[in-house]
């Protein structure tokens, strides 16, 4: 684990929805002089954050451009739709896509999931700016919105809920950082999402242990012996 310099700082940034809480314990503990500053980025704009120098590391949402990157994906999350409590899909568990076909679905500037086809159900009157303003607009009943689940919980409302849509795009989280700029401190936060020990190897197999050279045999002892000749009977004196 790297020494801390005096004055050092890591800097993390993490877009909407991802809870850097767990990691930033670990370092805490594993790195007393050296602190973390935490920085919320739009997930539009994490990447172009990396490149100006304004973060050490970035938790993004894939996909990302990843020239000059260097990226671990880490998870992926469940799409939900966020709905009135009173929808028709809050009577059942899960839903798909195709059970959305006559619903206003928004769609907003700031979305995360990547569709490979048209978007499902019918467009909106209007796309927001934000999640947040979807979320909104979900409560007014101006349509229903699709997101990453961590996001419908960011944004939880006592008049909303959501569902999974099993059959809809996920979008996944992973670890990003400038690769001309892996420095130590990097590194060191590489291993602990990694979930290493403070004492494994950071970033390298270990070696596994070698077995001791073999020794060479002694020759076996010849504990043989020559077999004593059979003593001659003597016969038996002619009377």
């Amino acid at each position: 684990m790297t020494e801390g310099e005096p004055g050092k700082v890591f800097r993390l940034a993490y877009v909407p929805g991802v809870t850097p809480a767990k990691w930033v314990n670990v370092w805490t503990e594993r790195m007393p002089d050296v602190p973390i500053a935490l920085v919320t980025v739009p997930a539009a704009e994490a990447v172009a954050l990396l490149r100006d120098g304004g973060a050490d590391a970035a938790f993004v949402r894939l996909p990302v451009d990843r020239d000059g990157l260097s990226v671990i994906p880490l998870y992926v999350e469940t799409t939900v739709v966020v709905v009135p409590k009173d929808h028709a899909a809050t009577a059942v568990e899960e839903v798909t896509v195709a059970d959305l076909a006559d619903d206003d679905v928004l769609h907003p500037l700031d979305d995360v999931i990547e569709w490979p086809a048209a978007r499902p159900g019918q467009p909106a009157f209007t796309r927001p700016d934000t999640t947040a303003s979807a979320i909104e607009l979900v409560a007014s009943g101006a349509g229903l919105l699709l997101t990453p689940q961590s996001l419908a919980r960011l944004h939880h409302r006592r008049d909303l809920t959501y569902r999974p849509v099993t059959d809809a795009p996920q979008s996944q989280v992973a670890l990003a950082w400038p690769t001309d700029a892996t420095t130590d401190l990097v590194e060191d936060f590489i291993g602990i999402v990694r979930g290493r020990t403070v004492n494994s190897s950071r970033g390298r197999t270990p070696a596994p242990p070698q077995k001791p050279a073999p020794q060479a045999r002694k020759p076996a002892r010849n504990t043989s012996t020559r077999r004593a000749a059979p003593a001659r009977r003597k016969g038996r004196r002619p009377r």
